[in-house]
């Protein structure tokens, strides 16, 4: 087999994803906090990098700062030093930190050259924190065991709890590990149960819901039976919940109401995280022409400089390295400006495009919502579907009909019945919802009923689809609605 060379010439296309291009796209998809969180963390690695101060809220736009008077109680206070430091001349390494209403009657008592800057009291230093579940329930253990294995005990299952306040260790592991008998063990769990607030170290929900009712001094049998068929009350099947319990359909919905007064998580009482609120990034309002004006939120706009006079002071005194490092940030931070108003740019440019599309439903509501697809907005703006798709997820609009998604325009087209235009599958899911909440108790609707009358209206769906939608809003079936609007009727409610 012989072995040659040869020279071929070849053309060929590819798309190079520069480290720009990818942070590009990147922040295109970001939130608006995940963006104010890559902005600090650009700011902090680049020294030319710094956020526009913002302008004094009590302050008009272009009106010079004001200085204090001469004669003024701060400017008094400034000249003579009259500062909380000074008040102990004795013990100078002396400096006692007070609460804001000892601070307040200082001032009030004559201190007013005080101003609000001198006052040196921590809000954190006086102000408790919430305990939280595991803290809540130590506190109870320290009150409730007297032998310090019993409260072993009590502690090694107090670390077994989950944010609902569900006992979800392995107890079998944990008698094991701690060699707590059986009836000992038994004992500390029921001292256990007995904490507030009433329902933790349950190991399920029907006994999380026995806990409190036995705390109310209502689990009685019925109850009890009650309980022990929670599939059952799932499913609505009344008439069987009926003849375990041994009662009547009067007893058991008061029963039914018992049950929805009760906490099925008790422990999420102690939950302290906070989750951040919706920022949105464009707001949609009416224009004084008849139309709509879609403009981007200020507060979800990141105002970065690029601070160029302190690159031109830095740089004339710095060496090769320094030079060059600086030359990089200079690079980075006007990069990080261009794809920022780039962002904005295209955010504004996708939301005035779905604001076109919606015009009706911004108008006359959901269900005049269009079947809208990311491909109709890119031709129409002549950009790639997969920027659509990425400027959609996680942005926000408020409009003058609530704050919707960017993605909730987007729906899938269910056809006409008559050949007309087609429905969006919103607006369906929409007309589903309000059919069944106006239903009769002696005319439940079927899913076969609600396909006829959608077909009346030029809507055409099948069945399966019917049925899709309405378990996707949690709605149950005409049967388990039958069931439970009879025994509701049966109380006058």
């Amino acid at each position: 087999m012989a072995l040659s060379q040869s020279l071929n010439l070849r053309q060929t296309q590819s798309l190079v994803m520069t480290p720009q291009l990818l942070q590009s796209i990147r922040l295109l998809q970001l939130t608006h906090a995940e963006l104010e969180q890559f902005i600090d963390g650009e700011i902090e690695r680049n020294p030319l990098l710094e956020r526009e101060d913002g302008a004094d809220p009590a302050q008009e736009p272009g009106e010079p700062a004001q200085e204090a008077p001469r004669n003024s109680a701060e400017a008094i206070s400034e000249r003579l030093d009259a500062s909380l430091e000074n008040l102990f001349p004795d013990d100078p390494g002396r400096r006692e930190v007070i609460g804001p209403d000892l601070s307040a009657q200082w001032r009030s008592a004559g201190g007013a050259g005080i101003s609000a800057a001198d006052t040196d009291w921590d809000l954190e230093a006086i102000a408790a924190a919430p305990p939280s579940l595991r803290e809540h329930v130590r506190e109870q253990i320290a009150f409730a065991f007297e032998e310090p294995a019993d409260r072993l005990l009590a502690e090694e299952l107090a670390e077994g709890l989950d944010e609902a306040g569900y006992l979800a260790a392995d107890i079998e592991e944990i008698a094991a590990r701690t060699g707590a008998e059986a009836d000992t063990f038994e004992a500390v769990l029921a001292t256990c149960q007995g904490f507030d607030p009433p329902g933790l170290f349950a190991r399920n929900l029907s006994e999380c819901l026995a806990l409190q009712l036995k705390a109310r001094d209502r689990l009685d049998p019925a109850m009890r039976a009650l309980l022990d068929n929670l599939g059952l009350l799932a499913k609505r099947d009344f008439q069987a919940l009926k003849r375990l319990c041994g009662v009547d359909e009067g007893d058991l919905v008061d029963m039914l109401a018992e049950i929805r007064e009760l906490d099925p998580k008790p422990g999420t009482a102690f939950t302290t995280g906070v989750s951040d609120p919706i920022v949105p990034d464009v707001v949609v309002r009416p224009g004084p022409d008849g139309g709509w004006a879609v403009e981007l939120n200020p507060q979800a706009l990141p105002r970065v400089l690029v601070n160029e006079s302190y690159f031109a002071a830095v740089s004339a005194q710095a060496g090769g390295e320094g030079k060059a490092f600086l030359s990089e940030c200079l690079q980075s931070a006007n990069w990080l400006t261009r794809s920022l108003d780039q962002r904005a740019r295209t955010i504004l440019k996708v939301a005035s495009e779905i604001v076109r599309q919606q015009d009706a439903f911004l108008l006359s509501g959901v269900r005049h919502l269009r079947p809208l697809k990311l491909r109709t907005i890119a031709e129409a703006i002549d950009m790639h579907e997969s920027t659509v798709s990425r400027v959609a997820a996680n942005k926000y609009m408020m409009t003058p009909r609530g704050l919707f998604e960017l993605r909730y325009f987007f729906t899938a087209a269910l056809a006409a019945a008559d050949g007309g235009d087609a429905h969006s599958a919103e607006a369906v899911r929409d007309r589903i919802r309000r059919l069944i909440a106006d239903e009769d108790v002696k005319d439940v609707l079927s899913d076969d009923t609600i396909v006829d009358i959608l077909r009346k209206d030029g809507v055409d769906i099948a069945r399966r689809t019917v049925a899709k939608y309405r378990e996707s809003m949690s709605i149950p079936s005409s049967v388990q609605r039958r069931r439970e609007k009879k025994a509701l009727a049966g109380t006058g409610a």
